[in-house]
């Protein structure tokens, strides 16, 4: 069936197909000055351009899967090893979008051995690494089947995320760690009871009543000749009394 109507110049011409596809609409007018018809078709919707990447926080915002800390069980020596093995394993399954840090918590320290300094990178809690993640049953099993991890610290079957105050203090050793200066390795605290080791009054006991740990030396008040005396030495010249 055909309708038609004549207004302002326009025709309408809608035709219909035998078969039960919709209608094939077509508007044409009449040019006035050049007497030819022409065909005006709907403009295309302009293409919206997506963006190519969304970081990992917004996924999670969006997806209302908040990222948190966690602490993982793992074995001892193996830190590094693990660490860089579930990387790997966060890779290859495309859940990037899932994770953000895995740390091994650690220091540069300095220590002496042998009346030789050396600077050492002392791990903060041997066994254990530090991940920002979302906990879900992907990303769950995925960390659980990571050979050398053991498992989540928190209440059985429900990892615990870590407090604020608690990422905040690591964070900042972290940072630390990245500095050209490494922490002192002084195993005794003021007030504490030492033996001198080495120097002038070696084998001589006393207190520690000062620590300076930008230079490293110690204030051991020792008793000479009956009096207490302030003594000045290297921290490495004082061992802790047992």
């Amino acid at each position: 069936m055909v309708d038609q109507y004549d207004e302002n110049h326009d025709e309408t011409i809608q035709e219909t197909r035998d078969d039960k596809t919709s209608p094939i609409v077509e508007t044409v007018r009449n040019d006035e000055t050049s007497g030819q018809k022409k065909k005006s078709q709907t403009p295309e919707k302009p293409e919206i351009k997506q963006p190519d990447s969304i970081s990992t926080e917004t996924e999670s915002e969006e997806s209302g899967e908040k990222m948190d800390w966690y602490i993982l069980k793992v074995q001892v020596n193996r830190e590094d090893v693990i660490k860089e093995s579930l990387k790997r394993k966060v890779q290859i399954s495309g859940l990037q979008h899932y994770f953000d840090r895995i740390l091994v918590p650690s220091e540069k320290v300095t220590e002496v051995r042998g009346g030789k300094k050396r600077i050492i990178r002392k791990k903060l809690y041997p066994g254990y690494i530090m991940i920002r993640m979302v906990v879900n049953d992907d990303t769950w099993f995925l960390v659980r089947e990571t050979s050398g991890i053991g498992d989540f610290t928190g209440s059985i079957g429900r990892p615990t995320p870590m407090l604020q105050h608690e990422v905040e203090r690591i964070l900042a050793t972290e940072e630390e760690e990245k500095s050209d200066a490494p922490k002192l390795k002084i195993p005794y605290e003021v007030g504490g009871l030492v033996k001198i080791k080495e120097g002038t009054f070696v084998n001589f006991e006393g207190e520690v009543s000062a620590i300076d740990k930008t230079s490293g030396r110690v204030t051991v008040m020792l008793s000479i000749f009956g009096r207490s005396t302030p003594v000045e030495l290297e921290y490495w010249q004082v061992e802790l009394l047992q």
